[in-house]
């Protein structure tokens, strides 16, 4: 059974996403901070990681995928490196912002936008990992 790990801080968006993504065969973990998500990521080692931008701080999300997309071989992640990250937003509907991925600036393989519309989050995640067959 393939492993997401999110980080986010609001439980409510959490649960938005827990429910669809477990009623179609994924393991879901939670991590309420950059900090813990950093550490579960070691502990779980989970297929994907879908990662809010602001919590603890507003740039948060871009810290943990800075860490975890180290170039350096000796990084506590290096291990973890290939992991695809999708990045959790409410920017693009809250501001005229507007960003992607980046390799330098923003190393994420995906964007959902908040409120997370399920089949759309569902969809981005086949994309990125599929699913075993059960």
């Amino acid at each position: 059974m393939p492993k997401i790990l999110i980080i986010e801080d609001d439980r409510d968006m959490v649960m938005a996403m827990r429910l669809p993504l477990e009623a179609n065969g994924y393991e879901v973990h939670h991590a309420p901070s950059g900090e813990k998500g950093l550490e579960m990521v070691k502990e779980v080692e989970p297929d994907l990681i879908i990662l809010d931008v602001m919590m603890e701080t507003t740039t948060a999300g871009f810290q943990v995928s800075l860490q975890l997309r180290s170039p350096d071989p000796d990084s506590e992640y290096a291990a973890y490196r290939d992991i695809p990250i999708m990045i959790l937003t409410a920017i693009h509907t809250t501001t005229s912002l507007r960003f992607g991925p980046d390799e330098a600036y923003l190393p994420v393989d995906d964007f959902v936008d908040k409120p997370v519309d399920p089949d759309v989050l569902l969809e981005k995640v086949w994309a990125l990992i599929g699913k075993e067959a059960e």
